[in-house]
């Protein structure tokens, strides 16, 4: 027990990095001035047709695709990821410290609001594949798409650009049915939908490649 402890108090600890990237990153992504991430693009817009914040929107989403991996997985669904329901709290504060970081920032340039488009998408892939990294609970954002590409046996970034795709595709039909035009969306947030899965290919190779070196140096 001893020595677990400290190794889940590691993966804890990585965990909320990740979180802590994610925040910074969709926070990056909306001060760009480009339009909002995907994940938050469907609360966005129907937090400006409903009475209702965009952080509890945020909180129903989340609860919903929680529900969905307990539809996909059944009962072989892990007890501990019942602590996900905890995570959209936590994953507010971390996008409202991000907000507070970055409300510096008021781009006026294109190539600058691009520039800062590409580094917020980079993060919050950063941010994804350290909780996938960390073996713990997860994001019912990233839980769902893991759970649909574990199902489907299909590589993790790949889904994730599809889901995201889908996400923007809902906020879209949201917009349009009730303003009768765009609203709350940019072409920033097409371009993340598929830059996130992109970097979290690429960031995954990369962390993957130092794992495999670490174990040759200690086994050598």
């Amino acid at each position: 027990m001893k020595t677990q402890n400290p190794q889940r108090i590691r993966q804890y600890i990585v965990f909320l990095a990740g979180l802590f990237f994610m925040g910074l990153g969709i926070a990056l992504v909306t001060k760009s001035n480009l339009g909002t991430s995907p994940i938050s693009s469907v609360p966005y817009v129907l937090s400006m047709t409903l009475p209702i914040s965009m952080g509890t929107l945020i909180f129903l989403l989340c609860t919903l695709f929680f529900f969905i991996e307990l539809m996909i997985v059944g009962k072989k669904f892990p007890k501990k990821q019942y602590l996900q329901l905890l995570v959209g709290p936590i994953f507010g504060v971390f996008i409202d410290l991000g907000m507070a970081i970055f409300s510096f920032l008021d781009p006026s340039l294109y190539f600058v609001k691009i520039v800062e488009l590409v580094i917020g998408c980079i993060l919050l892939a950063l941010g994804i594949y350290l909780q996938i990294a960390a073996n713990t609970i997860l994001n019912p954002g990233e839980g769902v798409v893991k759970v649909i590409a574990d199902k489907v046996g299909k590589e993790f970034g790949n889904v994730k650009m599809m889901f995201d795709g889908t996400l923007v595709l809902v906020a879209l039909m949201v917009s349009f049915v009730a303003f009768g035009s765009i609203e709350g969306l940019g072409e920033g947030t097409i371009i993340s939908a598929f830059l996130v899965g992109f970097f979290v290919k690429l960031i995954s190779r990369i962390g993957n490649k130092i794992v495999y070196k670490n174990k040759l140096e200690n086994a050598a």
